[in-house]
């Protein structure tokens, strides 16, 4: 980052802050932006405040700083041509900063990099072990650098892979007394290729054929996987129940455990990628990361005490078995719920069209996330006109009714039949999110105007096309506004066609 950049930052903020932080006086304003636009903004002005807009005016104001000086001692090293100059003397240049009872010294490296050290933190241990916690397993600049929901989505991480741990633990017991097995290594390299190499990778290639639906539906897909993984991990368990059927059912509970495994890694991408604020998705994947192995470690150790305690039988087991699978699914419910998946699908799609009638205003994805319909995501929404997308060409709509289709609207790449139950929609492979937007506000109007006349008509359609054109644009711009990607519409395994 140069400090043209960095100035351009303080003067929107300056910009903003005239807005949203009331505690700045109008006078102390204007000098701030005067300040900015000519360069010349002292360290007094950096001074600490508390608000997040101060905060954020701290940093911007340290870095301009910061490139400022690094200019100059570049401008003093850069030699003119045919000039002929003493050797100079590296003079190191830092300065320290105070804030929060903690002082850090900065100093320009000859290299011109920055160095940071603190040099005296008078604050309690505990502070400090919070912060060094937060530095570790959340991400840089949290919580202004993530979207809405990412510490409900972590705590709940953490509670899921902790109890997935545990289980993992009586799950392996269960199976090494089932098949009666010593610790062997050609006897563990064979149980390992059958049970997990073989049946797991299995489950694995058949669930691969899914992707498409993974992403029109994330969040339904990692919850599947699991109560897959759970299931798997049940069979296990309960593997010593019928030791003379230990290959058919501890394989079959690999195999689950392998459709799961796929799954929940396919889907972890449009997760991250939702809570991601500032391009910040690699930083993001890391930290989650070592949430997700700081409590399978937890979880393990969880496991092993009940292993060698309440589930050293196998009643304690069906007991204990059960409970941390509900904690299991429960957690990841609740990971998904808190998620502001940002993407379109037809779900999403017809909660915002339903919304945008009813009230004049686009939802977010915060907006949306606790109203999805996680297992049973294809219902109908009559305020967004019935709209079913994806149906093959040949069932919904006569190569005829296609043609005279394509006369009345050669530019658009959707095409609409109406039915007696709902509306189906047909896209062309090209078309994008806007496409299907555009498509589903002339279904929903043509739907209430149906309510008012009683049956369709062309004259109906065509008013619906027009009033859907007339507000488009600002539709549009609001939904991208609010944060949605609307290059793409992820409709599943939804067929398409071409014209």
């Amino acid at each position: 980052m140069d400090s043209g950049r960095v100035i351009s930052y303080l003067r929107v903020w300056v910009l903003n802050s005239s807005k949203s932080h009331p505690t700045l006086k109008k006078k102390q304003k204007a000098a701030l932006s005067s300040k900015v636009k000519t360069g010349k903004l002292p360290l007094s002005d950096c001074s600490a405040r508390t608000s997040p807009d101060s905060r954020a005016f701290n940093i911007l104001s340290s870095l301009w700083l910061q490139m400022n000086l690094l200019d100059k001692l570049k401008r003093q090293t850069k030699k003119e041509p045919g000039e002929v100059k003493a050797p100079q003397v590296q003079v190191p240049v830092y300065w320290l900063e105070t804030s929060d009872t903690v002082s850090r010294r900065y100093e320009f490296e000859p290299d011109g990099y920055l160095s940071v050290k603190v040099v005296n933190d008078s604050r309690p241990v505990y502070h400090r072990v919070v912060e060094s916690f937060l530095n570790k397993f959340f991400p840089s600049g949290y919580p202004y650098s993530v979207n809405e929901g990412y510490l409900r989505y972590t705590q709940f991480r953490a509670l899921q892979h902790m109890t997935s741990a545990a289980l993992s633990v009586l799950s392996t017991q269960s199976l090494l007394f089932a098949a009666g097995l010593r610790p062997t290594p050609a006897q563990a390299t064979a149980v390992s290729w059958i049970l997990k190499d073989g049946m797991q990778h299995m489950g694995k290639l058949i669930c691969s054929n899914l992707g498409a639906r993974m992403d029109s539906e994330p969040k339904r897909w990692r919850i599947l996987a699991d109560v897959l993984y759970d299931l798997g991990t049940g069979l296990e368990v309960l593997s010593p129940l019928c030791p003379h059927l230990f290959l058919e059912v501890a394989g079959l509970g690999n195999f689950a455990k392998g459709m799961a495994v796929v799954a929940a890694r396919a889907t972890r991408l449009p997760i991250y990628s939702s809570f991601a604020k500032e391009g910040n998705l690699s930083d993001l994947f890391a930290k989650g990361e070592a949430i997700s192995t700081l409590f399978n470690v937890v979880g393990l150790g969880v496991g092993i005490h009940l292993a060698s305690t309440v589930c050293s039988s196998m009643q304690g087991k069906l007991i204990a078995g059960p409970l941390l699978s509900i904690i299991h699914v429960f957690s990841v419910v609740e990971e998904m719920r808190a998620a502001p998946i940002n993407t379109l699908n037809p779900q999403r799609t017809a909660m915002i069209v339903a919304d945008f009638l009813k009230t004049g205003k686009v939802s977010s994805p915060a907006d949306l996330r606790y109203r999805e319909d996680l297992l049973f995501p294809g219902r109908l929404i009559e305020d967004a006109g019935n709209v079913k997308v994806g149906r093959a060409l040949h069932k919904v709509v006569k190569p005829s009714k296609l043609q005279e289709w394509k006369e009345i609207f050669p530019e658009e790449k959707f095409v609409l039949s109406h039915g007696n139950k709902w509306t189906d929609m047909l896209l062309e492979h090209n078309a994008t999110a806007e496409d299907a937007l555009r498509g589903w506000l002339v279904a929903a109007y043509a739907t209430s105007m149906e309510k008012s006349f009683h049956e369709p008509s062309a004259s109906m359609l065509q008013d619906a096309y027009d009033k859907m054109n007339s507000m488009f644009t600002p539709f549009l711009n609001e939904l991208q506004a609010k944060g949605w990607h609307t290059d793409r519409f992820l409709d599943g395994t939804g067929s398409r066609f071409a014209f």
